[in-house]
């Protein structure tokens, strides 16, 4: 392994700096900063005419003002997500307060009695990190993917962030055909395994999102169908600095047409659906500046 560049020993510093500084604030405190701070700057960044194109694209019935509402409080959105991540191991289930609630009827309660195999999805929507506090809360050893930071130094503070949310000994699987493998054999050894499915990809297939093709990942359709396990979506919905409401829709049916890439299509698109709709919701709690769609410039 190569060592460290100065250039990323100093982000790493000025990381570790800006970490206990927002510890020092506390939970409410630090999400109000962040937001605070994104919401001023964020659009006036030039990756915020990419969210505002989307949301023309997607939600033409919405007028520019409201456009711009939305793309506000994208950026208070990602700024308080950032803020809240040292404090994951404090977002506990209450009653009020920093923390999460959660029906008492709740699916993830029947996982926890099941067991595995069993697949999560997601997408970045509201502080989607909370969810490696709320599967501990459970009982459940969730595993999940990630895309690794640039700078290893990064990536191990981050990585050491999400196991004090979730506890040691649960394994993470990078994106790519080497992680999927792992996990791959991660529920084939009775294991639960959340995905965040909502980014582009090159590789996948092309279906429906905000009525446009969009390149989607067939990860999930391909590992429920494989092992016909459930497939639960669930999401968090922002209700307050640092406080979360978690919300799962009934489990997915999984289709069983013999026709194996066939029934992929078909859970695939109602994965997309489901994100819709829950965007449509909650446009500000979705990260819109992402290049979703193959035509973007």
């Amino acid at each position: 392994m190569r060592a460290p560049r100065l250039s990323e020993r100093l982000e790493a510093a000025a990381l570790h700096a800006g970490l206990r500084m927002l510890r020092l604030l506390g939970p409410e405190a630090a999400s109000n900063l962040g937001g605070g701070v994104l919401r001023t700057i964020g659009p006036w960044l030039p990756v915020s005419r990419v969210a505002e194109r989307n949301l023309a694209r997607a939600m033409p019935e919405r007028d520019p003002a409201e456009r711009a509402r939305i793309v506000r409080g994208v950026w208070d959105n990602l700024g308080r997500t950032a803020a809240e991540l040292p404090h994951l191991p404090r977002l506990v289930q209450s009653a009020s307060g920093p923390g999460w609630e959660c029906p008492d009827d709740s699916p993830m309660r029947m996982l926890r009695e099941r067991g595995g195999p069993a697949l999560l999805f997601s997408g970045h929507l509201a502080n989607w990190e909370v969810g490696f506090p709320v599967a501990a809360a459970f009982g459940l050893s969730v595993s999940w993917f990630y895309r690794a930071a640039a700078n290893p130094l990064v990536e191990h503070v981050i990585q050491a962030m999400r196991e004090a949310a979730t506890g040691p000994g649960v394994p993470m699987f990078a994106k790519g055909a080497e992680g999927a493998r792992a996990a791959l054999g991660h529920l084939r050894r009775g294991g639960l395994l959340g995905m965040l499915v909502d980014q582009k990809l090159n590789e996948g297939i092309a279906v429906p999102f905000f009525g446009r093709p969009a390149m989607t990942t067939t990860a999930l359709a391909q590992f429920a169908l494989r092992l016909r396990c459930p497939v639960l979506p669930l999401r968090p919905v922002r209700i307050g600095p640092a406080r979360f409401r978690i919300l799962c829709d009934p489990f997915m049916e999984l289709p069983d047409t013999g026709d194996r890439a066939a029934d992929v299509v078909t859970l695939t698109t109602a994965m997309n659906a489901t994100l819709e709709r829950w965007i449509r919701e909650h446009p500000e709690s979705w990260l819109w500046m992402h290049r979703r769609w193959p035509d973007e410039e």
